[in-house]
Order: structure tokens, then sequence, then C-alpha cells
């Protein structure tokens, strides 16, 4: 699935919202790749597009960036359930993909953000794998590390709560969702700026009322649910939502299948990442305590998300 790129003009818009400077940009890149050389425990080079993604994510400081690509290797040791076996043709990850939607839109919002819309197809399956899933959403996430050519403002989510029961609701447990919420806003470049949910149910309110307390006031603001498709488009234009919301940009079915295709274009890539990652036995000073950053004493901090 090819990403709509942003325009010339939305380009320079979109730059001043990350702070990247044409300027300084090169000796920023230049920066971070000579740091990553240094680093014992950490691979000493990588993709350089994928390092830029992380300083736009970043808003080009170069400490926030060193920490960020830290833990993206860290996490990829500490997860090996969420980072290894990452072929799309697995059977286990064709079950889940069968029965769910996660594909990011082709096109952008006026403002720039890209619009990624999760849904599940069938009230009467239940994932098998609540990590399997997790997994296939991060595989997009390695994927547009590097798609997203010259960045974007940020990401919107749509959750299409439709087929959404408390069969489905009893799998996730705060230790799945403090795990999630770590890799996502504290390893990848994420700059989370709206969620929609759209065709709720009762227990939907019991879900957001149950993931709030994990989240800071910002993002707390940032959920909108919908009662209908016109609420929904009042703040996204039709042309980029897919017919299934009202929209014009085509069929959510279709763009998944597209990037259903390229995760398996991007099979070799994935297998030779494994080895991709955090070495704890050379980091300096203490190893990373896992247990310490994934907050399996119980307590949960609550996440700061740009």
């Amino acid at each position: 699935m090819a990403l709509i790129q942003p325009d010339a003009a939305m380009q320079v818009m979109i730059r001043k919202e990350l702070n990247e400077d044409v300027n300084t940009r090169d000796s920023d890149l230049k920066h971070m790749k000579e740091w990553l050389a240094k680093q014992p425990h950490l691979p000493h080079t990588w993709d350089e597009h994928r390092i830029l993604t992380f300083l736009r994510g970043c808003k080009f400081s170069l400490e926030k960036c060193k920490k960020k690509l830290d833990m993206y290797f860290t996490m990829r040791t500490a997860c090996p359930e969420l980072f290894t076996n990452r072929d799309i043709r697995k059977p286990e990850l064709q079950e889940i993909v069968k029965y769910v939607n996660i594909p990011p839109l082709p096109g952008l919002t006026p403002n720039g953000r890209r619009v990624i819309v999760m849904r599940g197809l069938d009230k009467s399956i239940t994932a098998p794998s609540i990590f399997d899933a997790m997994k296939i959403v991060l595989m997009i996430g390695d994927i547009r590390l590097d798609a997203e050519e010259t960045g974007v403002a940020g990401d919107v989510y749509i959750m299409d709560a439709s087929i959404v029961t408390p069969a489905h609701f009893s799998k996730v447990t705060p230790s799945i969702v403090k795990k999630f919420l770590v890799i996502v806003q504290e390893a990848y470049p994420v700059k989370l700026k709206e969620v929609h949910v759209v065709n709720i149910s009762p227990i939907i309110d019991t879900i957001i009322n149950w993931v709030k307390p994990f989240l800071t006031e910002k993002i707390r603001n940032r959920i909108h649910v919908h009662n209908d498709y016109e609420s929904l488009h009042k703040m996204i234009p039709k042309d980029i939502l897919p017919a299934e919301y009202g929209g014009t940009a085509g069929k959510c079915q279709d763009f998944h299948d597209a990037w259903m295709k390229k995760l398996e274009e991007y099979q070799p890539w994935f297998l030779a990442q494994e080895s991709v990652k955090a070495d704890e036995s050379k980091r300096p000073g203490k190893p990373t305590n896992y247990d310490d950053l994934f907050g399996l004493d119980g307590s949960f901090r609550q996440l700061a998300i740009d």
C-alpha cells in the first residue's frame, strides 16, 4: 500500500510542527549515527532513514531520540514474543488478519496526520493471542518507520467498536496494556493526536473508563466518542475515510489486504532484524530491569505523550 506523502506546502507545515530545520537536519542525523556507533550494547549501524524518522518523532531533541532508540532496541530483547517469528504468513497471524482490519490509510488529513483504522469483522471470533495481534500492529509500525518518507504531523486512530463483546475484553489484562503502551509510546516515534471511537455499545464506556487511568489527561482529552459518522466527518474529511465510514477513499478491506501483502514483502527484513537488538551484557552500568520497566509490581506510571 503506497502512502500518499505530504506535498511541498504541507511539508513546510509539518517541519515546523516537528521542529525540523533543513539546515541542521543532516548534522543531527550524523550526530545520532555517531552516537549509535559508540554504544557497546546497541547495534552500531542502522537504517539512516529510520533514524531520521525517530528524530522527527522526538522533535529533533537529540537526547530524547537517544533515549527512544535505546528503548526501541531494548524492547526487541525484552519482548521476544513480539519481535521474533514476524512472518505474516504464519497460521497464527493469518488467523488474526482474517477477522481484523488494521490499515493505515493512504491519505493525510489537512493538518498532515496519518489515519489508522482498527476494526474487527466477526463478533463470534475472539483473537487466539493478544500478543500476536500486538505483533502485527508493531510490524506495521516498523514498516511506517521507512514508508513515511518526509514525516507526518502525528497519528489519528479510528477504533471501531461494533463487534466488541465482554468476551473480547476479558482477554485484556492490565499487564498486557502496560507492556503495549510502554513499547508503543516509549520505543516508537509515535505522536498520538486523536482517537475516534465509532459504532459504540454500552460496554465501550466500561472499557474507556478502565483504560483512562493508564493515560495522561492530555491523551484522555484526545479521545472522541461518536454516535454517528456525521460527527466523525466533522473531524476527519470524507475523502480520507473508507466507504465503511461514509468516506470516498475506497474500501477498508482493500487497504487492509494491500498492507498484508506489504508485510509479506518485508518478511526478509523482519527476519534480518531479529538479531538487531540490545545486548544487556554489554550495557554500561546496570542491565535493564524489565520488571521495573513494565511496572510488574502492580504500579503504573502514566505515560507522557507529546
